[in-house]
């Protein structure tokens, strides 16, 4: 595939936290002690579910008995403890991760940009020790804006002129498709009903990458 540089989604693409992350969630929520959240109870499935979706509309999900306000707090406070959670006991790294982005950057730029707060690829990044093989991130966190708009920031700063994007979900591809790049479709992931139109290339192991890109 012709593409200078590979934009990486994070979540169900180069890991699975979602046990890890609904364990520091529920953790959160119980310490709380508010009475309209006593029924809520955070587990990985639904973690996978909401994965992809910007912090925002996360909260909006799974705590939808709450104020907008008050859903934005208890957000606040369940990113600040995951990530310091995931930069201890990180997520499930998918099989061949390390050898695949090391063979990828041979000859490639590598990015990420995923719809996570700011701080979570820094602990991605705390626990894998994969850092040194991206040029650079951006998140949702830090822009406040669609993924499609990240994406473009990213490729700006960066001067990136012909890029792909490999994620998990529908969001992702949509996200790729209106920033003007080709879309990998990380199958071994999360996505499910997948605009099949709009997918370059699809991988069902992370190892796959190295080949489709060359």
């Amino acid at each position: 595939m012709n593409a200078e540089s590979i934009i990486f989604d994070l979540d169900g693409t180069l890991w699975d936290s979602s046990e890890n992350v609904a364990a520091s969630w529920e953790e959160t929520v119980r310490s709380l002690g508010n009475p309209l959240l006593k029924n809520v109870h955070i587990t990985g499935e639904d973690i996978r579910g909401v994965m992809g979706m910007t912090m925002d509309e996360i909260a909006g999900r799974l705590f939808p008995m709450l104020s907008a306000t008050k859903q934005y707090e208890v957000l606040e406070l369940c990113s600040e403890e995951e990530n310091n959670f995931l930069a201890s006991k990180g997520g499930v790294l998918y099989e061949g991760i390390e050898e695949t982005l090391s063979k990828l950057s041979e000859k490639h730029r590598l990015f990420i940009v995923s719809n996570c707060q700011t701080g979570y690829i820094e602990a991605f990044f705390e626990y894998c020790g994969l850092e040194r093989i991206f040029t650079d991130y951006l998140c949702w966190g830090e822009t406040g804006k669609s993924k499609d708009i990240t994406i473009r920031q990213i490729m700006e700063r960066n001067k990136v002129t012909s890029a792909a994007y490999v994620g998990d979900t529908a969001g992702d591809c949509e996200a790729a498709f209106k920033a003007g790049i080709l879309f990998v479709h990380a199958a071994y992931g999360f996505g499910k009903n997948m605009p099949e139109d709009k997918i370059a290339a699809s991988a069902k192991d992370i190892r796959e990458l190295a080949e489709i890109f060359g």
